[in-house]
Order: C-alpha cells, then structure tokens, then sequence
C-alpha cells in the first residue's frame, strides 16, 4: 500500500536568543564592549544577548498510510507539536523531507485558521475554500457543520467575540465535515466540554471509517487507545517508537516506571519563607516497611514528612491519588488543628477500597485556615503490581476492567416457572 505521509530524515532546530544577566556594567565595559562589536556577527549586536541552537526533531522518519488513526505520544516537549506543524506546512524543516498525497486540515491551536473580524458563516467558507473546495461544495455541508458546532445563535457574529470553547466547536466542526483526506488535530480539543469532546472523538472514529486519515495528539492515553489504532513515541525530538498503539503507549508507561518507595517532593528556593512544606514521602506496608509495588489487595500506607516553619493555625493536610494521566481517583485529609513549628509525618493508611493493577500519580497539599500554601502534583507514585492474592479470605481477580476491583453484594436467586 502506498503511504499518504511518508517523513524521512525530518530535523528542526531553533535559534534561542537569551539575555546575559550581568549586575552592573562599567563605562570602560560599554567603550570595549563597542569595539568589539565591529568585528562580531552582526546578530550579537543586541547588547547582552546570546543565542543556543534547541533540536526540536532529530532524524525523525515514519510512514503513515491511508485510514489509520495515528496516536503522537510523548512528555511535553517531545517534539510532538513541531511535527504536526511541519506536517500542516505552518513550518518548513531544518532537514529531511515529508511526503503528502492528499488534503490537509489542521486543528492545532484555538483560532487557527479564522479571521477574527469574520463571522462564523464567513469563516466556515474562508475555511473551505482554503482546503479547495467549491462555494458548491461548502454549502452542501453546511448545516451539518452548523448544527455539530451548536453555535446558531452566533453564526453572523464575528469569531473574536466567541469563547474559546465556542472556537474550538466551530473549528473542528469545520474541519471533520469538509472532507479532507488528512485530519491533523492537537491537544486543543481539550479546551471544550466532555461532552463535546465525546461528540469529537466519535466523529473522528467515522472519519476513518470512511478512509481518511487522522494524526492524534493528547495526554490522554486511555482516548488515545479509544482511538487509534497506531502510534508515534517522541521524547526529545526523538522518534522511540511506532507500530500499534498499545505497544507504543505501554513503551510510553516505561517512561513514568519509578520503582522506588521513597520520593523527595522538589521545593522552590524560597521555601524556607513559606509557613510550611512537605519534603519527603515513603510508601510502605502497614508494619511501615518500605514497598516500591504493593501486590492487589495488600494493604499500604503512605507517610509524609513535613516540616512547619512557624506556628500554622487549622492546619490541614491532603493526599490525592489520580492516574498517570491525571484522572482523580481518590483525595483524603487530615482534621484541621493548630500546629506549632517543627518537623511532623503524617500516615494516610489504605482502606478496603481495592485498586486495579497499575501506577497511579500522588498529590500532597498543605493548607492553614483554607488557604494552600504547597500543592505538588506527581509527589510521588504508588504501583500496584498484577498480582492476584487474598483479601478477606476471598481471592481476588483482576479484569483490568475499571480502576476499582472491590466486590459488590450479589445475590442469586432461581426464578420459579
């Protein structure tokens, strides 16, 4: 089959210009510092300045064929939002070269694409007719764009006064229904409701039922795996991997495998002004022995060590528990009271709620009166290990069906005829 993309060798790089800090600056510093400016690159000209070549993409190469639903996957800047730049033609590559047989329609940012002082109705035709579609053609479409972006109300009102949620409707409504053969969409369908986004990635799902293409990109693993079929792992500007999706996302987990049991939470350099702040966590057994994987249904703890720096009143402290993918599983509190200054741990112990096999991201937050004064996402990391075993004389199985595995109360009962 031939490819509709095909990306070989693809480099981008970046000139960064950054200023020199310096804390003061001498006449006899400014005359010399003249002179030699005779004789420099004339864009070092800028007093104080210097600039760094950033690799975006290193030798990047892939091929995409015609109907698959590519997942783009990767830690924020991996690469992933250059690339489908590159791909959209918004930039040109440092070196390599890509290959396209088809039309593109790019959804990479709020706005992209509409003229601010057009209306919705004038934007849905600008669009058009920049994908090459005939006034013909646009207007066969476009009820179906009007009523899937559900902004009637606001078709003849300039785009600059829509909402960025209002944006994002009429932008990918636009770019689903004009029939391109390449659908390039980004992060940005984040910005809108859930159930938009359902109404979205359903779309996108008979979009390629219908043999176009479509390149993903999203944090969001478990609507990447919804929705693709395929997948592309960057980590700094780097091509890991491609084939199928769940491979490539299960390689994409090894990126976040800590194995550890005890986690320093990273401070700012000012924390020692602050009223407080929480500094070191350790996941253990319920004896406190430390665990790095808890086997399903063992019971665990987590302790925190935390330091006051002053007396803080109606102190609280809380634990959070999400996926890695940030989807909030479970948040838990200590009882307000006052607490003078000194160095404190707290122990948040397991109840019977059981969790499937998996890692799962730790939230820790301090707050006084209501009022927050430490939150760090990714704290630390509990990992369950698929380990089937005992909890209250009853043996535990594991789906991988849902996040909680706890046994509900059934009971069974023979209908009589």
């Amino acid at each position: 089959m031939e490819p509709v993309i095909k990306v070989e060798h693809l480099s981008k790089s970046y000139v960064l210009r950054q200023q020199n800090k310096t804390s003061y600056t001498t006449l006899r510093d400014t005359l010399a510092g003249k002179a030699r400016s005779l004789f420099a690159d004339p864009s070092s000209l800028i007093s104080g300045t210097s600039k760094e070549n950033f690799l975006a993409l290193e030798d990047v190469g892939f091929e995409v064929n015609k109907g698959d639903r590519i997942g783009i996957i990767g830690r924020n800047g991996a690469g992933k939002s250059t690339l489908l730049k590159i791909l959209s033609r918004i930039v040109e590559p440092t070196k390599g070269r890509i290959t396209i047989d088809g039309r593109v329609a790019s959804l990479l940012e709020v706005g992209t694409g509409f003229h601010p002082e057009l209306t919705g109705r004038e934007n849905v035709f600008l669009n058009g007719s920049i994908l090459g579609m005939s006034k013909a053609e646009i207007k066969s479409k476009f009820d179906e764009i009007v009523a899937f972006a559900e902004i009637e109300k606001f078709l003849d009102t300039p785009v600059k006064r829509y909402s960025s949620g209002m944006y994002v409707r009429l932008a990918f409504a636009v770019a689903a229904h004009l029939e391109p053969e390449i659908l390039i969409v980004d992060e940005v369908l984040a910005v809108g409701d859930a159930q938009f986004q359902k109404k979205c990635l359903g779309k996108m799902q008979d979009v390629s039922g219908q043999g176009r293409t479509i390149l993903f990109v999203s944090h969001n693993m478990e609507v990447v795996q919804k929705l693709c079929t395929k997948g592309i792992l960057l980590e700094r500007g780097r091509l890991i991997q491609d084939g199928p999706i769940d491979s490539v996302v299960k390689k994409y987990l090894e990126v976040f495998a800590v194995g550890d049991s005890m986690f320093k939470i990273s401070l700012p350099d000012d924390h020692e002004q602050q009223q407080g702040y929480a500094h070191l966590i350790h996941v253990e057994d319920i004896r406190g022995n430390p665990l790095a994987e808890i086997p399903i249904g063992q019971p665990w703890q987590i302790r925190v060590c935390f330091r006051l720096n002053r007396r803080v009143p109606q102190f609280v402290i809380a634990l959070g528990l999400t996926t890695l993918f940030d989807m909030p599983l479970r948040t838990t509190w200590t009882p307000p009271g006052d607490l003078s200054e000194g160095d404190y741990e707290v122990v948040f112990k397991c109840d019977d709620i059981l969790f499937t096999a998996g890692q799962y991201k730790l939230i820790v937050g301090l707050s006084s009166d209501r009022i927050p004064f430490q939150y760090v996402e990714g704290a630390g990391y509990l990992t369950i290990s698929d380990v089937s075993t005992l909890h209250n004389d009853k043996q535990i199985i594991n789906t991988n069906s849902g996040l909680i595995i706890n046994q509900m109360n059934t009971i069974i009962t023979r209908k009589s005829k």
